[in-house]
């Protein structure tokens, strides 16, 4: 073991990772270093994801595996934070009584104050947040030295839909207020920062819950941001998508013309079930009005195969409407059962041979639609940000446009990661487009 030093091991989602990098900071501010070999650290977090029970199971294991090492060296401290922290509380303790502590969602700030216990007394602390998860309060953002990060601009969710813990985890919708979102950007900026990525489980509910802001404020604000040369944000509610979101975006210079919205289903039977709160109508005529607004956007979505009662009918819908969209690109899941959703305890629930066959089905539709979509970009010049050297080759680079499109090219010039860089699309492919730099 070696002394202030510590590891942070992640799973799940953005928000977790943004998380992460939060814990991080307070560790170093009270003169703990990271390190990136968990058996050498003085301090060992897990910060984890309950979405999926898989995800549960994969960190209960690691959770035991660390074990030996509280045995080899009793003054390690073992800590689990997160969304399943949160769910299971002192149970964890007692399940595996090696943990010093589990500390919950929206408890990032109470995170040095429990390791200062913890040396002064060895005993199990465990901090919880509040059953509406409470306001996260200001914590010290991380100073960064990439050209992209994450940046949180609320917490929880407000909209319960019958699959996902989530509510129940992260507690209800609570924004940051705007004055610390821009101030935390323009530092970014001031460090370099080239791109930023807006975090919430619906940021188009930000603001709600104060006073004098919304989503399309907030967005507008970043906009005018010297040395930002790209804004991201998700996850987005079709439901609270806004025409002002939709007019801020358009007259933007720097928030990327990507729009993620996630429909999960093209039944409304089904969208219904999912307590989705909005239809295929309502849906398909936001779609319309983004498409007439920003010619040239992208559009990408979620879909959940094999939601409990989704009939042969059901599934046909559901393809007939991804026919009539045409996303760019669909990220597929089969539904699986998450305890303590509404989900898991409704009957029909549809044989997992069927969800895979349904799955593979719109995995191939929606593959033949991207090809098709992508092959429209063969011999234009697009401006991607540039992200570095692929996984592959090291001479091949790899970056994204402002409508989320990977590009690759070989690297012939100086460029580096956060550089904006022209390429010439010369082979569209389903998940990728190939090119050449257009050096100047």
């Amino acid at each position: 073991m070696i002394s202030n030093t510590y590891k942070i091991i992640t799973y799940g989602c953005q928000m977790n990772e943004s998380d992460s990098e939060r814990m991080g900071a307070q560790l170093e501010s009270i003169g703990y270093r990271k390190i990136e070999d968990f058996k050498e650290a003085q301090v060992i977090l897990i910060n984890t994801c309950c979405v999926r029970e898989s995800a549960e199971n994969k960190i209960f294991g690691k959770i035991g595996e660390l074990k030996h090492i509280k045995q080899q060296n009793p003054a390690v401290i073992l800590g689990v934070t997160g969304c399943m922290a949160q769910k299971d509380g002192e149970a964890l303790l007692k399940k595996m009584p090696h943990l010093d502590f589990v500390l919950g969602t929206n408890k990032i700030h109470d995170l040095c104050g429990l390791i200062n216990k913890l040396k002064a007394k060895r005993k199990h602390l465990v901090d919880l947040a509040p059953a509406d998860g409470g306001p996260m309060e200001e914590v010290m953002p991380p100073k960064s030295s990439s050209w992209s990060v994450w940046l949180p601009i609320m917490y929880g969710c407000n909209n319960f839909c019958t699959y996902c813990i989530v509510p129940y985890v992260r507690g209800r919708e609570h924004s940051r207020p705007l004055e610390a979102i821009l101030q935390e950007a323009q530092q970014y900026a001031k460090q370099g920062v080239k791109e930023i990525t807006l975090l919430g489980q619906n940021v188009n509910s930000y603001g709600k819950d104060i006073s004098k802001s919304s989503f399309a404020e907030l967005l507008a604000r970043l906009d005018e941001i010297k040395g930002l040369e790209r804004i991201r944000y998700m996850t987005s509610h079709p439901r609270d998508l806004s025409d002002e979101v939709i007019k801020v975006i358009k007259y933007s210079k720097h928030i990327c013309t990507h729009f993620h919205l996630p429909v999960q289903h093209g039944s409304d039977r089904i969208l219904k079930a999912m307590n989705r709160g909005y239809t295929t109508a309502s849906y398909r005529h936001l779609i319309e009005k983004i498409r007439s607004e920003i010619p040239g956007c992208s559009l990408t979505t979620d879909i959940i195969v094999g939601f409990p009662g989704e009939t042969e009918d059901d599934f046909q819908m559901l393809e007939d409407f991804m026919r009539e969209i045409r996303y760019d690109a669909a990220y597929t899941f089969l539904y699986s059962k998450r305890s303590g959703t509404p989900a898991a305890k409704m009957e029909n629930q549809v044989p997992q041979e069927v969800k895979k066959q349904r799955l593979q089905k719109l995995m191939d539709m929606q593959n033949e639609i991207s090809l098709q979509i992508n092959e429209d970009l063969r011999g234009k010049i697009l401006e991607v940000i540039v992200e570095g050297p692929s996984r592959t080759d090291e001479n091949v680079y790899t970056g994204r446009t402002a409508t989320n499109k990977i590009v690759l090219w070989p690297k012939r010039g100086t460029e580096k990661a956060g550089d904006l860089l022209r390429v010439k699309i010369e082979q569209p492919q389903t998940w990728v487009l190939k090119g050449e730099a257009l050096y100047e």
